[in-house]
């Protein structure tokens, strides 16, 4: 067995490490908050807030396979964090991305991309980008003379001007700054990309995520012949051709698969079978399923969960199961945990409506920025119009229906029992209710300034007509409502509230808060099966009652 060896004894916060790529090199680099400052005396245990914040330095640990373990400082940077570090091939840079020392999203200036001459000890980070973007995975090319990058949906654009956009690819000259999209004729979103001897790139484009290839900026994008379905995490061979990648689809549970190049895509097979188990089980069958926004026209697609042994069968009952982000997707893969747990629902006889709603990824650049100024109220309409689809083909049973999702979901679950009672039960979570205290308290404030138009004094009309919490009077469902108590995404402040509105209402409802979890609820994996859990008590104890006369 291989020796063990602690390099990092820190009491200050780990942001970002990555190990020299050059093979000869066992230096390992890491980026750490700096530490505070002696002032504890004078200030006790008052927090100045923004100007205790502070940025990071960063280190060099070398002489590892000596175990002399030699550290000194590379630079402390004290305007901003670290969120990506990695080294370029040669040896010559690092490359990172900066992030606010707070870590909260509130302007695009604290997020940029720099390098540092590891060739000049007193060299300073040379800032190589400036745009309103969160550049996120960063890569090196093999000759490190270039950094690729994503821009992840919603959170800005390459440019000086905030341009809502799905995810995008770019690359930049590791000298000159000068930056170039890749993939830019693809009308969906990337969700993945690797480095070979061409750029692998994996496009959501409706419910599929498929593999594509481009060999320089200009060419144009090559779809290879793969799978139904969706390939995601997908990595490849410094010294070869070789690609490993996960791949799902509704009917194939998530397994690892390894291809010599890229020509055997559709040959691949599994090298796990983490999950064989599924495969031995009665499951849900899925379809595609539209509909039409009747207020607009737009053609809005979802995915329908059918009980098992209930494949299109008609007068079903409905629970609509809405994703969060905005900018996401549910497509053709295999999920099964709390947040996507349409599988268990379904698994409870109740069809399953999945809603790819205006904001979502994988239709265009215009169907997602449509969601811009009708944060809940547009995407909430698609919804509905759906429903009301549904149960005019006779798929589902008007009188059972239920409607839930988790953090943006969470959003359109507030809103929309706000606007009608004819859903028996709902299940939210994470959700927002009243916008202004909201983006106040997140540490995501500036999706609010670009999914309302600005911020609340510009435009309170747009935050006040887009909150829930003024229309509570409306709601007569039963409301099963979760949070983490140390949530900062969508804080817990505005479950709280939704819980004491409903209180004062005598709706019925319920609040879990799990100790120790923020909004992905990652901590402790029992919260999670709790939640399920109670959640399937509340549809089976109101989803058949009816509270229409």
């Amino acid at each position: 067995m291989l020796p063990a060896y602690v390099l990092v004894r820190s009491c200050s916060v780990l942001h970002a490490f990555t190990w020299a790529a050059d093979k000869n090199d066992d230096s390992f680099y890491y980026a750490a908050q700096t530490r505070k400052t002696n002032d504890k005396d004078e200030w006790k245990d008052v927090i100045q807030y923004r100007e205790s914040e502070r940025g990071d330095t960063i280190y060099r640990v070398s002489d590892i396979e000596n175990e002399i373990f030699k550290k000194e400082v590379v630079t402390t940077i004290t305007s901003f964090g670290v969120s990506e570090l990695i080294a370029s091939p040669n040896g010559e840079q690092l490359a990172f991305a900066s992030k606010s020392r707070s870590g909260r999203f509130e302007k695009y200036d604290d997020f940029e991309l720099y390098t540092i001459n590891l060739l000049n000890s007193s060299s300073i980070p040379y800032r190589l980008t400036d745009n309103v973007a969160c550049e996120v995975q960063l890569k090196y090319t093999s000759d490190g003379k270039h950094i690729f990058f994503l821009v992840y949906a919603g959170l800005g654009s390459v440019g000086s001007k905030h341009d809502n956009y799905q995810t995008r690819l770019y690359s930049v000259d590791s000298k000159t700054g000068i930056v170039q999209r890749w993939a830019k004729y693809f009308p969906g979103s990337i969700t993945n990309y690797a480095l070979n001897q061409d750029v692998i790139i994996l496009g959501q484009s409706g419910t599929e995520v498929h593999m594509y290839t481009q060999k320089s900026v200009d060419d144009l994008l090559t779809e290879q012949n793969g799978c139904n379905g969706s390939y995601e995490n997908v990595v490849t061979s410094s010294n070869s051709s070789s690609i490993a990648f996960v791949h799902s689809s509704f009917d194939e549970p998530k397994e690892v698969y390894v291809i010599d190049n890229i020509n055997q895509l559709q040959y691949a097979r599994a090298i796990t079978e983490e999950n064989k188990l599924f495969k031995q089980r009665q499951l849900p069958k899925q379809k595609v399923y539209q509909w039409v926004n009747n207020n607009d026209g737009r053609r809005i697609e979802g995915i329908l969960h059918y009980p098992p042994g209930k494949f299109e069968q008609k007068n079903l009952p409905l629970f609509v199961l809405i994703h969060g982000g905005p900018f996401a997707a549910d497509v053709n893969n295999f999920l099964a945990g709390w947040y996507d747990c349409s599988r268990m629902i379904a698994t409870e006889d109740w069809l399953v409506l999945q809603p790819n709603y205006r904001g979502s990824t994988g239709y265009g650049d215009l169907f997602l920025s449509e969601i811009s100024d009708n944060m809940v109220s547009l995407p909430g309409s698609d919804i509905l119009y759906g429903v009301d689809s549904l149960v005019r083909d006779g798929i589902a049973d008007g009188r059972k229906l239920g409607v839930g999702g988790y953090s943006y979901g969470g959003f359109l679950t507030n809103w929309i029992i706000t606007q009608t009672i004819r859903f028996n039960v709902a299940l939210t979570g994470a959700g927002g209710i009243e916008l202004v205290s909201n983006w106040g308290t997140t540490d995501l404030s500036i999706y609010g300034d670009y999914l309302l138009g600005g911020r609340p004094w510009q435009v309170p009309d747009k935050y006040h007509a887009e909150s829930a919490i003024y229309r509570m009077n409306k709601i007569r469902t039963p409301t099963h409502m979760v949070t983490g108590k140390n949530d900062i995404r969508v804080p817990t402040s505005q479950s709280i509230i939704m819980e004491r509105a409903l209180f004062s209402l005598n709706v019925t409802h319920k609040l879990l808060i799990f100790p120790g979890e923020a909004h992905l609820l990652s901590n402790n994996p029992w919260h999670g099966k709790i939640k399920l859990r109670e959640e399937l008590k509340w549809l089976h104890q109101y989803g058949n009652q009816s509270i229409l006369n």
